[in-house]
């Protein structure tokens, strides 16, 4: 496997790449909307909501394509 196929190559697809959307966007919302208290929830809602944008705005990612998973359509 070569570094352009395991950075780059379209690996989230389908109801996937939706839920990776929609928990980045409610993610999003409840910082947004002060919900947590302070402290580790709030960091740990702002990676759910990095990762899961970036991923379902990329269609790529970096696990799934260490174990060979792709749910994108070929």
């Amino acid at each position: 496997m070569d570094m352009n196929e395991l950075l780059f190559k379209e690996n989230v697809g389908g109801i996937d790449l939706y839920i990776r959307a929609l928990l980045g966007t409610l993610a999003i919302i409840v910082l947004a909307m002060n919900l947590v208290s302070p402290g580790i929830w709030q960091w740990i809602l702002a990676l759910i909501a990095l990762v899961g944008l970036f991923s379902s705005i990329t269609r790529h990612c970096l696990p799934y394509s260490l174990i060979g998973f792709s749910t994108a359509k070929k």
